[in-house]
């Protein structure tokens, strides 16, 4: 079992930039595969960008490609993900996932572990 827990959230205006951190309990962080989605209100749950346990292999989606980048810190068993020029789109509550298993894995269903979200405004 692992917690997690987000921040770094807040009110930015656009192009601003943000940083997100997750921080995750246990000793095992550096085998988990890690996850960050955001959910806009009215709207499902999208993934944003994923990276492997060993931070050799990162994912994004095609919305946040060249604008947000995920990093890990497994000694401080953290996950970042940082946000440059944010756009009112960005807007939603985001979340931090862990999934279990050496290979990184697209999907949803095939996260774990799931943070309680923070959110995230950018305004025009």
């Amino acid at each position: 079992q692992v917690q997690l827990v987000e921040s770094g959230g807040g009110l930015v205006q656009a192009g601003g930039s943000l940083r997100l951190s997750c921080v995750a309990s246990g000793r095992t962080f550096n085998t988990y595969n890690m996850g960050w989605f955001r959910q806009a209100p009215g709207k499902e749950r999208e993934f944003v960008a994923s990276i492997s346990w060993s931070g050799g292999t990162t994912y994004y989606a095609d919305s946040v490609k060249g604008r947000f980048t995920i990093s890990r810190d497994n000694a401080k068993n953290t996950v970042y993900l940082q946000m440059n020029s944010l756009k009112p789109e960005d807007t939603a509550v985001y979340c931090c996932a862990a999934q279990v298993g050496t290979k990184l894995v697209a999907g949803i269903l095939n996260y774990h572990y799931w943070g309680q979200g923070t959110q995230v405004t950018v305004s025009s």
